[in-house]
């Protein structure tokens, strides 16, 4: 079964793409912020992210209430969780140390469109790529805890960068939105993969080994068709510019 998919759908400032948004702890291009907000069924964030929030939304911060805040808190600023506890958003301490506060944020996320009902197309993580090597890593970690958290596809936005993590099987990236940037890549962490195959790239891969110290397919671009198919024998990361 192919699976198709618009990566870039939800910063288009109009559709009926439904999605939740989840605040990280790293700064974030400021028009994506409000294209999102504007638009999620429900918003969360995780631990210092609230600070993100509180800041960027400065003078007018009592129209930008999440939906609920959770971490160990020991990122958030003490005035920050005060304002956001006193206008009655939910906070939520989680202190399990072997999960980041990504992926305990995006288990509580679950939890709540299951309780709500919610129909929800994607899970729209912000920030997440900036700063620390290792919290990246701990973002790309959490796409695959995601798997077994939510059915729903999980991507994580970063200023010029997406990323979004394919599962085994055949996909049909659509990346025609206009918000495309030049790049994409292909990275196989966390696993070899034995056999990729892909349409719709300036250089594209025919049963190919991706593995690092062998190929990983970065710096790659489009064909102008549109339409980017792939298909992968282990999971794989699609990563790919957006403009800002």
């Amino acid at each position: 079964m192919e699976r198709a998919f618009t990566p870039l759908e939800c910063l288009l400032p109009a559709g009926n793409l439904k999605f939740c948004l989840l605040i990280l702890n790293q700064p974030f291009n400021k028009g994506h912020f409000h294209c999102l907000w504007s638009r999620a069924a429900l918003r969360a964030c995780a631990d210092g992210g609230a600070n993100l929030l509180y800041h960027i939304t400065e003078g007018s911060q009592e129209s930008f209430l999440p939906d609920y805040i959770s971490g160990d808190f020991d990122s958030i600023q003490p005035e920050v969780k005060e304002y956001y506890k006193v206008k009655g958003c939910e906070l939520i301490e989680t202190m399990d140390q072997d999960l980041t506060d990504f992926t305990k944020c995006l288990q509580i996320l679950q939890k709540k469109i299951e309780k709500k009902g919610l129909q929800v197309d994607v899970i729209v993580a912000l920030g997440g790529l900036g700063g620390r090597f290792d919290q990246t890593m701990a973002s790309v970690e959490t796409l695959f805890h995601a798997t077994n958290i939510t059915p729903s596809p999980v991507i994580v936005i970063q200023e010029c960068s997406l990323i979004y993590l394919l599962q085994p099987g055949k996909h049909k990236l659509h990346v025609d939105t206009g918000l495309e940037g030049p790049w994409c890549g292909l990275i196989p962490i966390g696993n070899p993969c034995e056999s990729v195959t892909t349409t719709g790239l300036r250089w594209n891969l025919t049963n190919q080994a991706l593995r690092f110290g062998t190929l990983v397919s970065t710096s790659n671009t489009y064909d102008n068709s549109g339409i980017v198919t792939i298909e992968t024998d282990k999971p794989l990361l699609w990563t790919m510019a957006v403009k800002s």
